[in-house]
């Protein structure tokens, strides 16, 4: 299923993102929770949105810092109300001295509720070129904490010996969710399939293709900066979600 993130259309209010998601007939929505956005965490409104819409929330991604157990209650109600599958947190920021919402709470939510509760990759970026920017961020150590993971291909560093393929194979079945983009050049995202044949090092079709012979049955979620979609100009936009969708359909959703 072809999801929406909200981050992707930051710029516009949530009604206008959900019209977006309809106009397209993507699958549903990624709410992308930030701190500064209070509509986001409404549940009630978000609830009136979806059923308006008839456009499910079917995943949430968490912010990447400032969490907490108290947080994490709060985003756990949040699916519940939705109705969400995946919920998706980042590792501990390095600035995080309470760890135990990250390393032992949310074993015991996944326990708790029918909820996929998946960690996501994250840069491998470093203060001062020494201390790590996440916590506990190695693949291997994502997957150890609830064994649900979900896979952010903008967080993939052609510069070091990991590629989506490898990536993929690491994460295997833990993986509940995908973030989607291609990219052109070092640290510039765009959307999926406008990279251009040798210039893009991220090989999307074979990607795609892989994890439809491989039977992926999790959420693909576009994750690409409002600019790249054509934010402020609501024909581009459509035509750039038309564009994902049917790239989308034809890599994956009808590949045999």
């Amino acid at each position: 299923m072809l999801l929406l993130s909200t981050s992707s259309l930051q710029w516009y209010g949530l009604h206008r993102i959900f019209d977006f998601a309809k106009k397209s007939w993507f699958d549903g929505i990624d709410l992308s929770l930030t701190r500064s956005n209070y509509d986001l965490w409404d549940e009630d409104y978000i609830k009136y949105l979806s059923d308006s819409f008839d456009v499910p929330v079917l995943s949430i991604t968490a912010p990447s810092r400032w969490m907490n157990e108290k947080r994490v209650d709060q985003i756990i109600s949040i699916a519940n109300k939705l109705k969400s599958q995946v919920v998706t947190f980042s590792p501990p920021y390095h600035t995080d001295k309470n760890l135990n919402w990250y390393s032992r709470y949310l074993s015991k939510v996944k326990r708790d509720t029918h909820l996929s509760v998946a960690i996501k990759n994250v840069e491998s970026d470093f203060i001062y070129f020494v201390i790590p920017k996440y916590k506990n961020s190695t693949l291997y150590e994502i997957k150890k904490v609830t064994w649900d993971t979900a896979l952010d291909l903008s967080s993939v560093s052609s510069e070091s010996w990991m590629d989506i393929l490898k990536a993929q194979k690491m994460l295997w079945s833990s993986m509940k969710n995908i973030f989607l983009s291609d990219k052109r050049w070092a640290h510039t995202w765009i959307l999926p399939g406008t990279a251009g044949g040798w210039i893009s090092y991220l090989p999307l079709e074979s990607f795609f293709m892989k994890l439809k012979t491989t039977g992926y049955n999790g959420f693909i979620t576009l994750k690409v900066k409002p600019n790249e979609l054509g934010a402020g100009n609501e024909e581009r936009v459509v035509q750039n979600l038309d564009f994902v969708k049917s790239y989308y359909t034809k890599h994956f959703k009808n590949f045999r």
